[in-house]
């Protein structure tokens, strides 16, 4: 929201905003799971009552990428399937944020032939790396976490 300044004609935007606007983000995400492989299952051991994904406000998963805020890679991207993953990355509202969940997504994991995509930060940006084949629950919660930071500090734009 954007104040006039009665002198200078200038507009400002209050910290208490950016502040408030952030919590609200950081409590309400919505996220696209594109899981591909074996670390789907971590992913469902995450979002179980065990785990409680909602207590970060994030345990209400979209299956519409105009309806998500966060892309959850999850497993091994193919060349093949690479398109698919930046069309769907592209539908996403901005704001938007992105977590690889696992070595396979992260870095190709031990899949080093002409097949696999050695990393999605070359398909998509990347702004949360959860490594581990599979990841723990507790990883996965740990990346979260720093995800909500990310999006509490970030500048909001209006």
């Amino acid at each position: 929201m954007a104040v006039k300044s009665a002198n200078s004609g200038e507009s400002f935007f209050t910290s208490k905003l950016d502040a408030a606007v952030g919590w609200a983000r950081k409590y309400s995400i919505f996220g696209y799971p594109f899981v591909t492989a074996c670390c789907g299952m971590e992913y469902m051991a995450a979002a179980s009552s065990h785990y409680d994904m909602d207590r970060f406000g994030a345990g209400l998963p979209r299956f519409s990428p105009r309806q998500a805020d966060v892309l959850f890679v999850v497993g091994t991207i193919s060349h093949k399937m690479a398109p698919v993953l930046r069309r769907i990355y592209e539908q996403i509202c901005d704001p938007k944020w992105v977590i690889a969940f696992g070595v396979c997504t992260c870095t190709g994991g031990f899949y080093t032939n002409y097949s696999t995509v050695q990393g999605i930060d070359t398909i998509i940006p990347v702004d949360i790396y959860i490594p581990g084949c599979p990841p723990r629950p507790e990883m996965v919660l740990d990346g979260l976490m720093k995800l909500q930071d990310r999006i509490q500090k970030q500048k909001q734009v209006y």
